[in-house]
């Protein structure tokens, strides 16, 4: 027997979600079905508010409320520094460490030819505007370790180049409070490759 169909709407619309396949849709649907009506109602409007209230900042990517975005503040932020990161989600992590304190930039991606994405030559166009009009002297590649993260970054280093900025990308390897005998063979490759004089 079939469930009803608003029932199947709502599991199907909880399918969309990163890491959710049929029976965690079906187990929060069912879930939802015993809320009350008022939460039910908070958590429908908390979805449209998203929607309705979020923007991408038209200068850096990074995802804002209010106009302008905080985080392009010259007087509050060193603009000598640009950090590039994929996502916005990346930039409220970086923030939330409190020892950042420069511009960002926001790709909105990574390069993937499996994928068939690229960085076009606005994206390009756009970060290297920033970098001018900033006076930027480093540019931070804070991307991805992974095989989409370097790609983007050797093309970025690649394309800023001609620019004549320090460019830095984050330090990879050994996470804190781990043991040798639990790190990868590639991991522990870029650890040495990456050594720091102590």
């Amino acid at each position: 027997m079939a469930y009803p169909k608003s029932l199947q709407t709502l599991i199907q619309i909880l399918k969309k979600l990163p890491g959710i396949g049929q029976k965690s849709a079906e187990r929060f649907a069912f879930r939802m079905l015993d809320w009350k009506e008022k939460d039910l109602i908070q958590f429908s409007e908390a979805i449209e508010g998203v929607k309705k209230n979020l923007t991408y900042c038209p200068e850096c990517g990074c995802l804002i409320e209010v106009s302008p975005c905080s985080l392009c503040n010259r007087d509050r932020r060193d603009a000598s520094i640009l950090c590039v990161v994929s996502d916005a989600k990346d930039v409220f992590s970086i923030e939330e460490m409190c020892h950042f304190n420069g511009m960002f930039h926001v790709l909105h991606g990574l390069l993937s030819p499996m994928d068939n994405r690229s960085l076009g030559k606005v994206d390009l166009d756009k970060v290297s505007a920033r970098i001018k009009e900033l006076e930027t002297k480093e540019v931070i590649l804070a991307l991805d370790s992974t095989l989409e993260g370097d790609a983007t970054s050797l093309y970025l280093k690649k394309q800023l180049e001609p620019l004549g900025i320090f460019i830095s990308r984050l330090a990879l390897g050994i996470p804190m409070g781990s043991s040798l005998d639990f790190i990868d063979e590639g991991t522990l490759s870029r650890a040495f490759s990456g050594r720091n004089s102590f």
